[in-house]
């Protein structure tokens, strides 16, 4: 990660008002199904950006891209005038979409999603990059190289994730801006493996923190870095449920923004949870305005009696209210029109 991200959330932000003709509902039926069958058997194309390609501009209605088994080695990228956008695949760990870019954190993502209304189900997306033997040879011999390689990028507003897998290590999830569902999800990674500034909830996930081949190089790791920018920014990461496991130490989070937010609710934390919980990396000026919390929180990795003192003690009913999936990212109700086959 880099602090390109903050630039390229900035300049998101004042183009909203040009992306409005695109926040329509998309309806509630997929009005049509296009086929990926890399082995060519079935279906009319054979990868998945092809069938992005062939989508018409400024679709309003749900098209599903159905993705065969198998695994494509491709980057995908859905631009901005492509709302309304299923990619399915036929399971996680079935239907794999890879790469291994590593040029730099905005182009190294093999799944990109700009526009609003996009949802993707049911595989897995991986950054190889970082989870390859990716040994260099340096001035004080042959060393390992981690490098920001990101697994997907959501630019867009109202997208969701479901039974999804994303696999990488650091940088896995630029979870860019917008509000956005990820549902049933495992996200994999080290170092700031879920960042930026959106507006989401991540229900009943499973977090692993592992370092994988690389592990001798990661002493401890972080699963966030939110980066709120102010006291009206909508944006946070909410944990609803779900899980905290893994082979790394990890905080919980550390602030890329001086309002950075970040809460775990009702979620079980395993002993690799550091006992501190969360960092305030290069915004130790501000730490009275961070969101952190735990609420209701279980496991071996939940003691706060070791956690930084600036810790958020926020009242539990009022929390979970305030951060549930209909108040914090669903008030219109965008959820429900997703269809469910």
């Amino acid at each position: 990660m880099s602090c390109l991200f903050i630039f390229i959330a900035l300049l998101l932000s004042s183009c909203v008002g040009s992306l409005t003709a695109l926040d329509q509902t998309c309806g509630n039926k997929v009005v049509n199904t296009i086929v990926v069958d890399q082995t060519g058997r079935s279906g009319k194309f054979r990868t998945v950006q092809a069938a992005i390609d062939s989508v018409g501009e400024w679709n309003s209605l749900w098209i599903k891209i159905k993705v065969k088994r198998g695994v494509y080695v491709e980057k995908v990228i859905i631009p901005y005038n492509k709302p309304c956008i299923i990619v399915e695949g036929e399971g996680q760990r079935v239907t794999t979409i890879t790469y291994n870019g590593h040029e730099a954190t905005d182009v190294s993502s093999t799944f990109t999603s700009y526009p609003p209304h996009v949802v993707v189900r049911n595989l897995s997306i991986m950054n190889t990059y970082n989870r390859l033997n990716s040994l260099t040879t340096t001035a004080n011999g042959m060393s390992w190289e981690i490098k920001p390689a990101v697994a997907v990028s959501v630019y867009g507003d109202k997208s969701a994730f479901y039974n999804c897998d994303f696999l990488g290590l650091q940088d896995t999830v630029w979870d860019n801006q917008g509000k956005h569902h990820f549902k049933n999800c495992y996200i994999e990674g080290a170092m700031d493996f879920i960042f930026g500034t959106g507006q989401s909830i991540y229900e009943d996930c499973q977090i692993n923190a592992t370092a994988g081949a690389l592990a001798s190089q990661v002493a401890v790791g972080y699963i966030t870095a939110q980066g709120r920018q102010s006291e009206l920014d909508p944006s946070g990461f909410v944990f609803l449920r779900g899980s905290v496991s893994g082979s790394t130490s990890v905080y919980l989070g550390r602030a890329y923004g001086p309002f950075s937010r970040v809460i775990f609710i009702q979620t079980d934390l395993s002993s690799v949870v550091h006992p501190k919980g969360w960092f305030p990396w290069h915004q130790g000026g501000h730490i009275s305005s961070f969101t952190y919390a735990e609420v209701e929180c279980k496991g071996a990795g939940s003691d706060l009696s070791g956690r930084v003192p600036w810790i958020d003690k926020l009242h539990s009913f009022d929390t979970k209210r305030r951060f549930s999936v209909s108040n914090f990212i669903d008030q219109d109700g965008w959820i429900s029109n997703i269809p469910r086959f």
